[in-house]
Parts: structure tokens; C-alpha cells; sequence
């Protein structure tokens, strides 16, 4: 039998742009596909349940060994896997380092890897530089949520939090709701604010203000963006969101429980959020320990205490396959929560491996010609 070649495609961040990655209006219409997919059952995520986040390598609380690293806020590593349908039948990982102190270093927050593979060999296709690939699936799920969710004729977009996760959230909001206005940005940092909304006017091509207050980013918005970053979430009052209001949690917030308790709630992928769920047993500060990365925390916690029922929790991929309706009266107050699925690193990152092929870009990388052991 003949033995054969293994080679891939390695994609630095330069290729990656160079490839599409930041097209926004692309990355939307992939999500978009990919929560159909998702709400038909064409995926597949790791462990048993076939539905987990991925595998998350916990740091200690104290030191165990002198070089072993100590837990610390969005400090981690995960190995993301899963395999998508569709026309990209396609396997992948991504690969996730975390450290809040990175930028006291001059490196971003976090940094990843995507791995694509072969689904029938495993042979690998490409790897690739994943911080853009991330950035971008994360910031087009609440532009997917928002065409099934907002209200017709959403005019203002508050945002809280002005960094690279929000830029791109904002990109796709003003990608799919064609009615929005103007866009509100808060920040704890005022100087950040105002240089971010000169940035996404530009980018969008829509009215961007900094404001000083997140009471003047949120009422009367239609279309409220959170991904703000830090050791102390973002409390907002349900009285300051008014009667139809698109609630987008990318990042964690502090929302009373009545929020959850007494509007529509939507998730990216309810059963994704009840793996996290069985973990807590297992998690060295149990529920707690969810609260700091994960925003469907809330909405976990409020389960475990009997106070909601799963049933309560809806779908995105069931409202984009069809399976039940959106948005039903526009006095319905809706909060979205997204925790970040790894098929959605799997498919961008293949449509934008797809586009390098293509354009041949990125540099050939070789496993072997044929296999020492076989």
C-alpha cells in the first residue's frame, strides 16, 4: 500500500486578513448558516453530551510547585472541538490561552490557535493564527440574534464595554439591523469611549457617541450591547431597559434576577450552557466560579436555585432553523446570552481557509512525505 503525503496550510494573522477574516458582512452569513446547522442537529461539540464547551485546564488557588502557574482573573487554557455539517463537513479545535496580565507584557489578553482536520483521516488541512477568527464569530453571533430579535425599526444601539470584542459585536448589529441611528458607547475609561465611537462611525458608517454615564448608553435603546471586560460586572436596573429592548450579553453582567425571571430569554445554545451546568459540582468554587466567564451564569444559578425552569431558555439555532418563532410582539423585552460555540471557530476559520486556498495564501507545512511507523 502506498504511503501517503501529510501537508497543511499555516495562516499567519497577515494571511488571515489577507484571506477575509474581518469580513464582517461574510462572518455574519456564516453564523447565520452555522445556527441552522445548529437547531437541525448537523454538529457535533466534545465529550459524551456532545454539546461541552471544550476541556478547561484550571490553575490552582495556592502554589503547589514553584513554576506552576496560580489562578487569577481569565486565567486559562481550552481545548475547543467539534465538527460542523453542512458543506463544510469539516473537524476542528481551538486552541485558547488566557491571562488578564498579558497586556502589562505588550501581548493581547488572550492567545489562539485554530486547527482544522479532515474529518474521515484526521490528516490536518491548516493551522492558523485564531485571534481574529474568535473576535470576529464572537462579534457576528449578536448581529445574527439581533436580525431574529430586535425590533423592527431598532434605531439606537447601546454599548457597553469599547474593546476589540464590542468593535466587532457593534460591526454586525449595524450589518443587520439597516434601521440603526445612532450608537451609544460607555466605557469606565471616557477617553476609550470617545476614540472608540470615531472608530466605529467610520467602520459603520453610522452616528457613534460617547456618553458618560451606562444609564445614558442603555435607556431607551432598542439594541443594548455589553462586552465589558474586568473583575466587577456591569450592573444594570431593570428599569432603566424599556419595553422591547434587545439585551446582548457577550460579556458577564449584573442583571436582577427578574430580568431572566420575567422576559424572553435566548441563548446561543441552551444545551451547551447545561453541560456547563453539570460541572458545577465539579468546580472548585462551585457556581461561583462560573460567574467571572461565563454569562449564562445568572440564568444557572437562578435553575439550581428552582426559581426557572429549562424550558423558560430558548434556542437561537431553533429560532434560525424555523423550529419556533423570534421576536413575537415588540413590547417583548428579550435577553440573548452567548457563551461562545466552538463550531462557530470551525466554520469561519474553514471559510476563511477556503478563501486562502483560493488566493494561495499562507505557507505549506510538512508532516512527511510518507510515515516513519506505519
Amino acid at each position: 500500500m502506498r504511503k501517503a503525503a501529510v501537508k497543511c496550510v499555516f495562516l499567519s494573522e497577515p494571511d488571515m486578513i489577507e484571506a477575509g477574516v474581518l469580513d464582517m458582512h461574510e462572518c455574519v452569513r456564516v453564523m447565520d448558516e452555522v445556527f441552522d446547522l445548529l437547531g437541525k442537529g448537523d454538529y457535533l461539540m466534545g465529550g459524551p453530551r456532545e454539546n461541552e464547551h471544550g476541556v478547561m485546564l484550571y490553575f490552582p488557588q495556592e502554589k503547589r510547585f514553584p513554576k506552576m502557574p496560580l489562578a487569577g482573573p481569565d486565567r486559562r487554557f481550552a481545548a475547543m472541538i467539534a465538527y460542523v455539517g453542512g458543506r463544510f463537513n469539516v473537524c476542528g479545535t481551538k486552541w485558547y490561552g488566557s491571562n488578564v496580565e498579558n497586556p502589562e507584557v505588550g501581548l493581547p489578553r488572550s492567545i489562539l490557535t485554530v486547527i482544522l482536520n479532515d474529518p474521515e483521516t484526521s490528516a490536518p488541512l491548516a493551522i492558523m493564527s485564531g485571534n481574529l477568527v474568535s473576535a470576529m464569530r464572537t462579534g457576528a453571533v449578536p448581529g445574527v440574534a439581533a436580525k431574529y430579535l430586535a425590533t423592527k425599526g431598532a434605531r439606537v444601539c447601546g454599548a457597553i464595554g469599547a474593546g476589540v470584542i464590542n468593535r466587532a459585536c457593534i460591526m454586525s448589529i449595524a450589518e443587520t439591523v439597516k434601521t440603526l441611528e445612532e450608537i451609544r458607547i460607555y466605557d469606565l475609561v471616557p477617553d476609550k469611549a470617545t476614540a472608540f465611537a470615531k472608530e466605529v462611525a467610520s467602520i459603520t458608517k453610522t452616528r457613534a457617541i460617547p456618553v458618560r454615564t451606562l444609564e445614558a448608553s442603555v435607556v431607551d435603546a432598542d439594541v443594548i450591547s455589553i462586552a465589558a471586560a474586568g473583575p466587577k460586572r456591569v450592573a444594570i436596573p431593570a428599569e432603566w431597559l424599556k419595553k422591547g429592548t434587545l439585551v446582548t450579553l457577550t460579556g458577564t453582567a449584573d442583571l436582577p434576577g427578574s430580568c431572566y425571571l420575567e422576559n424572553t430569554v435566548v441563548v446561543d445554545h441552551w444545551k451547551m450552557h447545561q453541560a456547563w451546568m453539570t460541572e458545577v459540582g465539579e468546580h472548585p468554587l462551585g457556581i461561583n466560579g462560573l460567574f467571572g466567564s461565563t454569562p449564562s451564569a445568572p440564568i444557572l444559578q437562578l435553575i439550581l436555585e428552582g426559581k426557572l425552569r429549562d424550558d423558560h431558555i430558548q434556542s437561537l439555532g431553533d429560532i434560525v432553523s424555523k423550529k419556533i418563532p423570534g421576536r413575537k410582539t415588540d413590547e417583548d423585552t428579550i435577553i440573548f446570552v452567548t457563551g461562545g460555540l466552538p463550531v462557530e471557530d470551525v466554520a469561519w476559520g474553514y471559510t476563511v481557509y477556503q478563501n486562502a486556498l483560493r488566493k494561495k495564501i499562507g505557507q505549506e507545512l510538512k508532516y512527511w512525505d510518507a510515515p516513519h511507523w506505519f
